[in-house]
């Protein structure tokens, strides 16, 4: 591809008068100047950091997952996941199901509305505590969650396939120790803003 003549000289080199070079009709072009400007700033080598990797491989799989279930039943990733909890854990209120979920408040909020709109989930009110609702699946969330829970297991099976059961193990575990270290670490960054 040939260059236009403001960005090379003569036969696609650089302009030979080093005063031009960085003024005038011969400047460098903007992809040239953010590369220039990126070099003076930290660098982040996402390929080794931790938290960009695992977010990448969550909404992969999570990617996949939902394609079966979002063309069949219409539910978000965000719905699937509480109905994934409640079908688990029942009796749990909107707040309960975001922090296991460590997805926002507003998102399950809105995601638990649209589940018992559409007839997925039943709002009851806590046996002991009656100013505090609790969410079960109906049986129609039930019967989705029956369907889609199985489907969810296969993925994961496919996709550990190629790992031996002594890995599984030692991913697991270290997927526990990650989550411990994460709170500790979440704990003493929320006290040294105090």
């Amino acid at each position: 591809m040939n260059r236009p003549p403001s960005q090379s000289g003569p036969a696609g080199t650089a302009p030979s008068d080093p005063e031009q070079a960085g003024s005038g009709p011969t400047a460098p072009s903007a992809r040239a100047a953010a590369r220039i400007g990126a070099a003076r700033h930290a660098q982040l080598d996402l390929d080794h950091f931790l938290p960009y990797r695992l977010s990448v491989l969550s909404n992969r799989v999570s990617g996949a997952i939902a394609r079966v279930y979002s063309e069949r039943y219409a539910l978000s990733v965000t719905e699937w996941r509480v109905m994934a909890v409640l079908g688990r854990f029942p009796g749990l209120s909107a707040n309960e199901v975001a922090q296991r979920t460590a997805m926002d408040k507003v998102a399950v909020s809105r995601a638990v509305a649209r589940l018992t709109e559409a007839g997925r989930l039943e709002r009851d009110t806590h046996d002991d505590d009656r100013r505090r609702s609790v969410l079960q699946l109906s049986p129609d969330g039930y019967k989705i969650y029956d369907e889609v829970a199985p489907m969810a297991l296969a993925f994961e099976q496919r996709l550990l396939a190629g790992i031996e059961s002594a890995e599984r193990d030692a991913l697991f575990r270290l997927l526990d120790r990650l989550d411990e270290l994460e709170m500790q670490a979440e704990a003493e960054m929320a006290a040294n803003k105090r």
